[in-house]
C-alpha cells in the first residue's frame, strides 16, 4: 500500500496519505454501525463513556462530535484496523509487531464541528520510543471546507514537546502567540477521498479548523504503536495491554531510547476529551 518514495515522505514530512486503504463494502458497512451507535446519543444530556458532545447538542437535537474507544463498542473496528491494506501500511512504518493503543472517531457535523487547536499527540501519551503513529480513516471525502486535519510538515523532526500548558495546568493545545517558531500557516490540509487513510508521526503538530460546509464529516482514529514502544502512563493489566495487538508478537522487553518528554502534569483542569481540555484556552488558533 505504500511505496518506498512514502515510505520516505513520512520519514522526512512525518506524514503520508495512502489511496484507498479500505473498500467500499467495509466503508459502508462501518457508516451503517457509526449511524445506528449516534442513534444512541438521542436524549443524552452530558458526556459519558461513549460519546462527547458538542456544545450545539440537546436531547432532541443530537450533536456528537466524537465516539469514544470505539473498538470497545463493535467489533467492525477491529475489522478496519487488522485489514489487509492497514496492516500493510502499519507493519512498513511501524515494523512486524504492533499494537493498538488507543481509537476515537471525530465528527464534526454540516456548518458546525468544533476545532481542534494545534497539539501533539505526543504530549498526551508519551512513550518508551516514538514509534508511534495516528492513522486518520477518511469516512467521508476530506476536502478544504469541512474541516480537514491540518499537519505541519517537518515538525516531528524538532527534538522537543512544546508546552502544551496553560496557567500551570495542562489544556493539551500549544499557544500559537508564544510559539512563534512553528510555522502554522503554512499547514498542509490532509485530503483525500472515502477509504483513505493518513499517517502521522506522534511528535508532529496538528490541528483541525470548523467545518464550514454543508456536509458531514467523519473521521476514524487510530493511535497505533511498536509493540515495544511502551507507555508511560496509564499502564495497569498486561493482558489486556497484549490484547490489543494489530499484528505480531508482544514483548515484556520495552525499547527506551533518548527521546524529548514532557509529561500532562498537572492534570487539565478541565477534564475528559482533548475537546474539554482545550475548553480554557485562552490563546487560540481557530476563531
Amino acid at each position: 500500500m505504500l511505496s518506498d518514495e512514502q515510505i520516505s515522505q513520512y520519514h522526512s514530512d512525518g506524514y503520508v496519505i495512502a489511496r484507498s486503504v479500505i473498500d467500499d463494502g467495509l466503508l459502508e458497512r462501518l457508516r451503517v454501525v457509526v449511524a445506528e451507535m449516534l442513534n444512541e446519543a438521542q436524549q443524552l444530556v452530558d458526556h459519558n463513556d461513549k460519546f462527547d458532545l458538542e456544545p450545539s447538542h440537546t436531547e432532541n437535537a443530537p450533536n456528537v462530535r466524537r465516539i469514544k474507544t470505539p473498538h470497545k463498542w463493535h467489533s467492525i473496528f477491529w475489522d478496519l484496523i487488522q485489514s489487509p491494506g492497514m496492516i500493510s501500511c502499519l507493519t512498513r512504518l511501524l515494523g512486524a509487531d504492533v499494537r493498538l493503543h488507543g481509537s476515537k472517531l471525530n465528527l464534526k457535523s454540516a456548518g458546525d464541528g468544533s476545532a481542534v487547536e494545534w497539539h501533539q499527540d505526543w504530549a498526551f501519551y508519551p512513550h518508551s520510543n516514538d514509534h508511534v503513529l495516528a492513522v486518520g480513516l477518511m469516512l467521508d471525502d476530506m476536502t478544504l471546507e469541512n474541516g480537514p486535519l491540518l499537519l505541519v510538515p517537518g515538525s516531528h523532526r524538532i527534538e522537543k514537546v512544546w508546552d502544551h500548558h496553560q496557567d500551570g495546568h495542562f489544556c493539551g493545545a500549544i499557544s500559537p502567540s508564544v510559539n512563534t517558531d512553528i510555522d502554522f500557516e503554512n499547514a498542509i490540509p490532509c485530503l483525500g477521498k472515502a477509504g483513505d487513510c493518513s499517517f502521522h508521526h506522534v511528535r508532529l503538530v496538528h490541528g483541525s479548523a470548523q467545518n464550514r460546509s454543508q456536509d458531514m464529516r467523519r473521521l476514524m482514529l487510530y493511535e497505533c504503536a511498536a509493540a515495544d514502544a511502551w507507555p508511560y502512563l496509564k499502564f495497569s493489566d498486561l493482558t489486556e495491554f497484549n490484547s490489543r495487538m494489530i499484528v505480531g508478537n508482544p514483548t515484556v522487553e520495552p525499547r527506551s531510547e533518548n527521546v524529548p518528554i514532557r509529561m500532562p502534569f498537572p492534570p487539565a483542569k478541565k477534564k475528559g476529551s482533548i475537546y474539554e481540555n482545550q475548553t480554557i484556552l485562552a490563546d487560540r488558533f481557530f476563531k
